[in-house]
């Protein structure tokens, strides 16, 4: 018969004997951009300007956590702020709550790290860019007009 007892697998950073397991924070950048970006209604992900005059004076690209901050707070989990691009016409507060929502599942799950807090700034409002539309209006700027070809 075997014990009901619950035996937790072990954790792959609770192996002191093989070294050591270390997050780059641009890693869990990373991971917070592409979960924000999952939330329907997050248009971008991406900072004011400061974030775009330090990437054009950085040596290396930084697209790729642009927008996202991460910390480390004294108990050892992470505090992060990001900022987002609504599209318009989103409940601009049910989606921060789904993005914060979606980050905090997804780094943990990634990470196994726990997640403080997750700040959500709303740095603006996308509209719908169709450009099916666009194309129409240029052909229909003279609907009256006869052709001559």
């Amino acid at each position: 018969m075997q014990s009901s007892e619950f035996i937790p697998s072990p954790r792959f950073d609770d192996q002191p004997e093989l070294g050591e397991i270390k997050i780059n924070h641009n890693v869990v950048a990373s991971i917070v951009r592409l979960a924000a970006l999952q939330v329907a209604g997050v248009a971008g992900v991406g900072g004011g300007i400061v974030d775009g005059l330090s990437e054009l004076f950085s040596k290396r690209r930084e697209s790729d956590h642009r927008g996202v901050r991460v910390t480390e707070t004294d108990s050892d989990s992470y505090a992060i702020e990001l900022r987002v691009i609504i599209k318009y016409g989103a409940e601009i507060a049910k989606t921060a709550y789904e993005v914060q929502v979606a980050v905090r599942k997804q780094v943990i799950a990634m990470t196994e790290k726990d997640v403080a807090k997750v700040d959500v700034i709303i740095e603006g409002v996308r509209l719908p860019s169709e450009p099916s539309q666009s194309a129409d209006k240029s052909e229909d700027l003279w609907p009256d007009s006869p052709s001559t070809d």
